[in-house]
């Protein structure tokens, strides 16, 4: 399984971007999709995810201002990010998990993957 993820770049204050994601690869389904973020020297965390392509959940600085939404036909998560400020900058990583198996006979488990990862620069 492949995380593609795209969208990031250069924003001023207050701006907005908009980050996608797109999952490709041998896989039965999807438990959930989303984003996480990380500063360089400081740990990665939670920024949003959808679960189920239905539920979503976000972390306390991004709620109001962040948006997560998924095309399931299409294996695609998106995060559109307003009002940003410049302590959103990070480069900012998709995360999937997912149902797969490593070959036709082989058990199905339960498997985690990473994108990337897309700079996010916001300028004051």
């Amino acid at each position: 399984v492949q995380l593609q993820a795209s969208g990031g770049g250069l924003v001023q204050y207050g701006g907005s971007v908009r980050l996608s994601c797109a999952a490709s690869g041998s896989m039965f389904s999807i438990n959930a999709m989303g984003w996480y973020r990380q500063v360089s020297g400081k740990q990665r965390e939670l920024v949003a995810v959808m679960s189920s392509g239905t539920s979503a959940t976000y972390a306390d600085s991004a709620k109001g201002r962040f948006a997560i939404s998924a095309d399931n036909a299409k294996n695609m998560v998106y995060l559109e990010m307003n009002s940003l400020k410049p302590e959103d900058t990070a480069v900012y990583y998709c995360n999937a998990e997912v149902q797969t198996r490593l070959c036709s006979s082989c058990y199905i488990y339960t498997a985690n993957y990473w994108g990337q990862g897309t700079l996010v620069t916001v300028s004051s």
